[in-house]
């Protein structure tokens, strides 16, 4: 063993800078017996690396290979199976389970012990050993192979030092003195050995030589001692003087210690008494207003305003931890809570009076306004609650339910004086619209003022009164933009001295334009101001910056209230959706009657005259345009847009009972049709709506019914035309349609530019038609015999064979030309001239338009004979008995005539 040890020292470890410390020849347990060696290695450089190595020796020679290389360091646990049995078996725990078995238990127990000098020399007893007998790992080093492998040249490792450059110098000179140094090695030892002798006489003799000053050496130490015994008594009564001064000095601080804990704490108090008067007293001036303040003078209302404001902050003061458990504290913020309530009370029983008294007060003065179409302004009673503004937001903040009450006393005391205000406002307006004679006054009756159809109808098209919002509008942008814009509204809807009546004349239309606008404009600026005091006196929103009309951000955003400030101890803050929902509850409340009356005045001018639907559309369109710009989302938008859905039906009713008129029309059959009904009323219709429409929002709504009634009117004109017995269907197409040419041609409205050329395609084709049907052949004769030679022609004859054809020769065409001289065709003509003149009606004037066009047809006629004449019958000499100057002379004497 000591050969192969040898052997793996010198080949595998030393060029590896590595020292063997121990061996072991093992194989796998339960395998195939293959021999080879655990190693346990250090390297020589430090830090040290202890490694077990396993070497296999090689297969086709006599030398060893380095297998698999473990670091001790790695290696959790060695089993030696059985401490009490000598069993060669033994378990070695590195990433996995390592079974080996020992040539030999004897070198098992030498690895092992080996490995366990290691783990206590580099390894601080990582390795944890199991079933090893201790006095295997108690053996001492000196015994055995493996204390002389493992101790002693560990040690001696240690404590090896190499030579330094010097100690080198000495060696050598000395070995070159002594010749023999190398040869002789024995002798060279003795002669250093008899060297150090005489060297260590020497200093025997030299140290007792020395004695004298030795001992005077220790009497300077002993007088050194003396002086170190002097300065050390010195020293301890410093010690003790110190120490005095320490206690004193202790004490000292312990006492400023003492005085700074104790001022600390009185500033830390003071502070908290300071907090406490400062947040938590309320004055007695405001204590007074709070229980005894006039709630009806101005400064009275602005002394409760401070006083609640102060109530407010001090009760929701954020105290620190442990204020609430004072006494004091307690008993002020009881004060605070009895303080909040009876103001809460005095102040909820003054303003259900004041909603009463002001209600009361004015409702009397409303007999002052039913002569004019106006409505009572509210502004007075608006600014007197106004000065309550900041109390109501106190008293949502403190008392939510008293703040809810007093929300529904108003609602209930307005809702009955608006309910009677408009109600009065619209019985006069009804009454104005109606006029003052019999007549009107019959279809007023007939009429009621809420009439349960049309309830049901509104409700059926409306639901509820809609989704309404409220806003915090300027109420002064608002009157600008709509005046302004409703100037040049008015100033072309009134102007209609040119347009004809239909059933009523134009000073009527106009009057009930004017009191439809004195409605609206009544109307606009009271909601608008009634929903501004709601979202101020109740601080449900507040003032938004209101954005130009064309630049308006969504509505969510302009209507967006920020809600009062509502501190911690308050109730939570209501969401933007929940105060817009409550401001929409109490406009819809306050003004439930609105849209009924206006459905209901609506009503009333469309049975007066359903062209007074014109007018409403485009007022009430207007209306809605100019709320949304201020407030898309405002009470008055949301219910001008449900009532203009009212109108827009109106307006289409309108439209299909002139289309339903158009289709029932029916015509005399003893008299001539001339211009239809519908067409002359399509011309008044559109002159009327081209006049009300001009420059206005709906104008797509009016193009929509255009194209609506101008293709019921075309479809009626052709319907008549083919049921008329007594003119001919031509002349009714002709004259219609020349009739709607005109009327689109002068009114030059864009939408309609299609049905205009159409118009004008229908008069041409059926002019054309007309002429050639009522001129038909006036030289009969002459016409059938040039049929017949144009047949012989298209049969193949050549054109100047024509004339040797027995029927078509110069005797036949001579004898027809005989037939019709000038003074027959003159007598043809005016036949032809009177039968025209009684189709045509003198509405259109078209007679001489159609008499010219037969006279073009004629001279037409004529020529083409002449031409035949002359291609057929070349060199005879054949003419008509009358020139194209003649024929001309005859329209023109015959025109003349009549």
């Amino acid at each position: 063993m000591t050969a192969i040890k040898h052997a793996l020292q010198r080949d595998i470890f030393t060029p590896n800078d590595e020292r063997l410390l121990s061996i072991v020849n093992v194989c796998k347990a339960g395998k195939k017996k293959k021999n080879c060696f655990l190693c346990a290695t250090v390297t020589m450089e430090r830090p040290v690396q202890v490694k077990v190595v396993k070497v296999k020796k090689s297969d086709k020679g006599d030398f060893y290979k380095r297998q698999i290389t473990w670091e001790l360091r790695d290696l959790g646990e060695v089993d030696a199976k059985d401490p009490s049995k000598e069993n060669p078996e033994f378990d070695l725990h590195f990433e996995k389970v390592y079974r080996w078995v020992a040539s030999s238990v004897a070198e098992k127990n030498t690895f092992i012990s080996c490995i366990w000098k290691l783990n206590q020399r580099y390894l601080r007893k990582k390795v944890e050993f199991v079933n090893v007998s201790p006095q295997l790992l108690e053996e001492s080093a000196p015994r055995g192979e493996a204390q002389s492998v493992a101790g002693g040249d560990e040690d001696a490792l240690d404590d090896y030092q190499e030579l330094n450059t010097r100690e080198e110098q000495d060696i050598e000179g000395m070995m070159e003195v002594c010749e023999y140094a190398i040869s002789n090695a024995e002798g060279f030892a003795e002669k250093l050995s008899r060297e150090l002798q005489v060297l260590d006489g020497a200093n025997i003799q030299s140290i007792m030589a020395s004695e004298k000053q030795v001992n005077i050496l220790m009497q300077l130490l002993d007088q050194a001692l003396s002086e170190v015994d002097n300065i050390e008594d010195k020293l301890s009564s410093y010690e003790e003087m110190l120490q005095s001064v320490k206690e004193q000095m202790d004490q000292i601080s312990q006492s400023n210690r003492l005085i700074q804990i104790s001022n600390t704490n009185n500033v830390k108090l003071l502070d908290e008494i300071q907090f406490l008067v400062n947040y938590m007293d309320l004055s007695k001036g405001h204590i007074r207003a709070l229980q005894e303040g006039d709630l009806s003078s101005p400064k009275g209302i602005e002394a409760c305003i401070n006083a609640s404001e102060a109530l407010l902050q001090c009760m929701n003061v954020a105290l620190r931890p442990g204020h609430d458990q004072l006494l004091a504290v307690k008993q002020q913020q009881h004060l605070f809570s009895d303080l909040r309530d009876t103001f809460a009370r005095r102040l909820t029983n003054h303003l259900n009076n004041v909603f009463v008294h002001q209600g009361h007060d004015q409702s009397s003065t409303l007999s002052q306004h039913t002569v004019d179409l106006s409505l009572p302004k509210h502004s007075p009673l608006h600014r007197d609650l106004l000065r309550y503004a900041k109390l109501m937001e106190w008293l949502k903040n403190t008392q939510r339910e008293k703040y809810e009450g007093l929300s529904m006393t108003y609602v209930e005391y307005m809702t009955r004086l608006y309910e009677r205000e408009i109600k009065d406002f619209f019985e006069v307006a009804k009454i104005k619209m109606a006029g003052t004679s019999k007549e009107a006054k019959g279809k007023f009756a007939t009429l009621p003022r809420k009439e349960s159809a049309l309830k049901q109808e509104s409700e059926s098209l409306h639901g509820s009164s809609g989704k309404l919002t409220g806003s915090t509008s300027s109420l002064n942008k608002l009157a600008v933009q709509g005046s302004n814009s409703r100037r040049s509204q008015s100033s072309s809807l009134l102007d209609m001295g040119n347009m004809s009546a239909s059933d009523l004349d134009v000073a009527d239309r106009t009057k009930f334009d004017k009191i439809f606008e004195q409605v609206l404009s009544e109307l606009e600026p009271l909601c608008l101001a009634e929903q501004d005091f709601i979202s101020k006196f109740f601080k449900l929103q507040q003032h938004a910056t209101v954005q130009p009309p064309l630049a308006q951000p969504e509505p969510e955003e302009t209507d967006g209230a920020i809600p009062s400030r509502v501190t911690p101890q308050s109730e939570p803050r209501h969401s933007i959706s929940s105060e817009k929902d409550l401001v929409r509850m109490m406009m819809n409340k306050i003004f439930q009657s609105i849209e009924t009356e206006l459905n209901s005045l609506i009503a009333l001018g469309d049975k007066i005259d359903s062209f007074h639907s014109l007018y409403m559309l485009v007022k009430m369109s207007h209306h809605v345009w100019t709320a949304e710009n201020v407030d898309p989302a405002s009470y008055l938008s949301t219910t001008l847009g449900n009532v203009l859905v009212t109108v827009k039906r109106n307006f289409d009713k309108c439209i299909s009972g002139q289309i339903k008129q158009m289709e029932e029309v029916k015509i005399s059959k003893k008299s001539k049709v001339g211009i239809l009904p519908f067409v002359t009323g399509f011309e008044e219709f559109a002159e009327l709506a081209e006049t009300i429409f001009r420059n206005a929002e709906r104008r797509g709504d009016l193009d929509k019914a255009y194209v609506k009634l101008i293709r019921a009117v075309f479809m009626n004109v052709e319907k008549v035309a083919n049921e008329s017995q007594k003119t001919p269907r031509d002349v009714v197409m002709m004259e219609n349609f020349h009739h709607i040419f005109s009327t689109l041609s002068r009114l030059k409205i864009s939408c309609l530019e299609a049905e205009r050329r159409e118009a004008k395609h229908k008069y041409t084709e059926h002019l054309q038609s007309y002429v050639i049907n009522s001129l038909g052949q006036p030289l009969e004769k002459l016409n059938h015999f040039f049929e017949g030679v144009e047949a012989r022609v298209a049969q193949g004859v050549r054109e100047e064979e024509v004339s040797y054809q027995l029927a078509f020769n110069k005797q036949e065409l001579r004898k027809v030309i005989k037939e019709y001289p000038g003074k027959e065709v003159k007598k043809g003509l005016d036949n032809l001239y009177k039968k025209v003149d009684k189709h045509l009606c003198e509405e259109e004037s078209l007679l001489q338009v159609v008499w010219h066009s037969m006279q073009d047809e004629f001279i037409r006629q004529y020529k083409h004979f002449e031409d035949l004449i002359g291609r057929c019958y070349p060199g005879s000499g054949i003419t008509m008995e009358f020139t194209i100057q003649d024929m001309l002379e005859y329209f023109s004497s015959i025109a003349q005539s009549h």
